[in-house]
């Protein structure tokens, strides 16, 4: 690989020997943050489909979602494997034996050799934990946990319904048993500064977690976000000093972290701002020259013994 930093892509061709690729479905959960256990009105930043915009059609079976999605990818990898990626909502909120057949039904599907599993980190009682624990002896296995900032004051502002502290406590539950944990942040929040965001990236790379994901922030139509935006107070980032942030994270994190993505996007037609974000690729590859220009790697800067307060 050509990357200065380890990809996703890069790790399934180590681990499989061959291309894996992500499909995502919605396993027809809720989330406590939307069903009224928490609140009913949901991370501000969350679309309609729990953010999974691009997962396969809800109310369809799993092999109805997989066949549907899959479908999308032949033409260009017709004979990849692929890991049965439960995007929408929390795909841990649900009853235990629901869940379990759930993921079982993905697993027997022909050339499914994984699972991924999206969700919060007050998604996981013992009860499901029993259930992620076996899958992980079963199969190659991802919990990937949002958390989206190491601040409290900004998940408050997000209305994510949780603490940082509880964050921790679902990774340290996970790790217990050896689930790989996958977390996903958030840089360009309008009520953090960039110190603030680089804070987030500097604590989590001294969390015993396996991989990562950097979501540029971008806005969609429909969401409490957008309400925001719409009465023009929300400062963002610009491609450029997202790129340059990207860059710095890159350099601090862990070299054997696996990055599973380093921007978000949602579909064209919903997304309001920043319009950068929709140009994915353009981004991508600037991320990859700014590395480059620097003479700069993943981990570069890494230092397991920087004093963290939080």
């Amino acid at each position: 690989m050509n990357k200065r930093y380890y990809t996703l892509n890069e790790h399934f061709r180590g681990f499989f020997g061959e291309k894996v690729i992500k499909v995502s479905l919605d396993a027809g959960l809720s989330c406590p943050n939307r069903d009224g256990t928490i609140s009913d009105g949901g991370c501000i930043f969350c679309s309609e489909k729990g953010s999974g915009d691009f997962a396969g059609q809800r109310g369809l079976s799993i092999r109805e979602q997989f066949n549907q999605v899959r479908e999308r990818t032949l033409k260009k990898w017709p004979k990849a494997k692929y890991i049965a990626y439960f995007q929408s909502f929390s795909a841990t909120y649900g009853p235990e034996d629901y869940l379990e057949n759930l993921y079982q039904e993905a697993l027997a599907l022909e050339d499914v050799v994984g699972i991924s599993v999206s969700t919060r980190p007050d998604c996981l009682n013992e009860a499901i934990l029993d259930v992620l624990e076996d899958l992980n002896k079963q199969t190659y296995l991802w919990v990937e946990l949002g958390v989206q900032s190491v601040h409290n004051k900004t998940l408050d502002w997000l209305n994510r319904g949780h603490d940082f502290d509880c964050f921790l406590e679902g990774v340290n539950k996970l790790r217990q048993r050896n689930i790989q944990v996958c977390t996903h942040i958030i840089m360009g929040l309008p009520c953090e500064t960039r110190e603030e965001m680089f804070r987030t990236a500097q604590v989590i790379s001294q969390i015993p977690i396996q991989g990562i994901k950097i979501h540029s922030l971008h806005i969609l139509r429909g969401t409490p976000l957008a309400d925001l935006y719409s009465q023009g107070s929300l400062q963002l980032l610009s491609m450029e000093q997202y790129i340059d942030l990207v860059a710095n994270i890159l350099e601090i994190l862990p070299p054997n972290m696996i990055i599973h993505r380093l921007m978000g996007d949602g579909p064209l037609n919903d997304v309001i701002a920043p319009m950068w974000t929709r140009r994915k690729w353009e981004v991508l590859n600037g991320i990859d020259q700014e590395m480059e220009r620097r003479g700069s790697f993943q981990g570069i800067h890494y230092n397991a013994k920087i004093p963290l307060t939080w």
